[in-house]
């Protein structure tokens, strides 16, 4: 069975309970959620915990689950129980409506910018200094230059970077997806060692001092550089990136099972809420919200942002045309 991360949290929002069915509502959820996403989630569920319990006295656990998001939605399909989750890609949400019905088909209405409570984009850590010189996508397919990134069919996180690389080739050669085959066939090829999920391809890089370059989220970008120190690594934010949204949703099958609706309602409202965009802010993770946006502007320099649905005509058809059986993916992956 594939270990999860369970960090037990207490979190907090006030619920008024109108009848005694209400009152019997179970104060525990799970918050299954991509790789790299630990720390975030654990800075938010202490806070919601302290919110709640200021306003009405009650505790409640979330428990936190965390993994590659399409390892994840396998699981939720395959019975674990999640009460909501927390995913770094629109695709691994969807599929829990298409093929198990546990989340419903307008999922993306159900809460404020298309359900995307943060987003991010794909950047580089290099070595300290940034010996190779790395400064955009085209220095990740030099021959001298290794690339430290996971596998784009079991991480959402890396199915970005493969479609920012691809969007960047497409962009720099008018149009031309002969040639955008041909630049992330070589990007792949500089990839030394596919991991499942973003932690694990940062503890490649880092702890096993193996590549030139991790790509992953800006916001793990930024953690990685905290915790292993300036000496060690820097971060190189590219000119020219691809925007990654960060979709939730509750799993209604769960929560109407369960009765956990409202506990796991209030739980990803709070992601919106403006102590919950600070805290996301705080990670290094790009907000909606204008005022955090600008009290935090340092944090986030300037980026040309490509998108999924203007490059690749949206997630539904980027999966069948790149990530389907016998797609893109995997005609550039052959060798490998």
């Amino acid at each position: 069975m594939r270990p999860f991360f369970f960090g037990p949290t207490l979190l907090a929002l006030g619920v008024a309970f109108a009848s005694p069915a209400h009152a019997a509502e179970p104060n525990t959820i799970l918050n299954v959620s991509y790789d790299v996403g630990r720390e975030l989630f654990a800075a938010i569920d202490k806070q919601f915990s302290e919110d709640r319990k200021a306003k009405t006295g009650e505790e409640v656990t979330v428990n936190q689950s965390h993994a590659g998001t399409s390892k994840q939605a396998r699981a939720i399909l395959e019975g674990l129980e999640a009460d909501v989750v927390t995913f770094n890609q629109e695709l691994d949400v969807q599929i829990l409506a298409d093929k198990g019905q546990l989340v419903a088909q307008d999922w993306k209405s159900k809460f404020p910018n298309n359900a995307s409570p943060f987003y991010s984009l794909p950047a580089f850590v290099v070595r300290a200094g940034n010996p190779k010189g790395v400064k955009n996508w085209d220095d990740l397919v030099r021959d001298d230059v290794k690339v430290v990134f996971p596998n784009p069919k079991t991480s959402g996180n890396a199915r970005y970077t493969y479609l920012a690389a691809y969007a960047f080739a497409l962009k720099t050669n008018n149009g031309d997806e002969a040639k955008a085959d041909a630049f992330v066939k070589k990007l792949l090829a500089n990839v030394p060692v596919f991991d499942t999920g973003g932690r694990g391809s940062t503890t490649t890089f880092v702890e096993r001092g193996i590549g030139d370059v991790l790509v992953t989220f800006e916001a793990e970008t930024a953690a990685v550089k905290k915790e292993y120190g300036a000496d060690k690594v820097d971060v190189v934010v590219p000119p020219v990136s691809l925007l990654a949204e960060f979709p939730v949703a509750v799993v209604d099958k769960v929560v109407d099972r369960r009765g956990s609706r409202a506990l796991a309602t209030d739980y990803l409202n709070y992601l919106y809420s403006p102590k919950g965009q600070e805290i996301i802010a705080s990670f290094n993770n790009r907000v909606a919200d204008e005022a955090i946006m600008e009290a935090n502007k340092d944090r986030f320099p300037a980026v040309e942002l490509l998108t999924v649905d203007k490059v690749f005509g949206g997630w539904k058809k980027a999966n069948e045309v790149h990530f389907a059986s016998g797609g893109k993916l995997d005609q550039v992956f052959v060798g490998r």
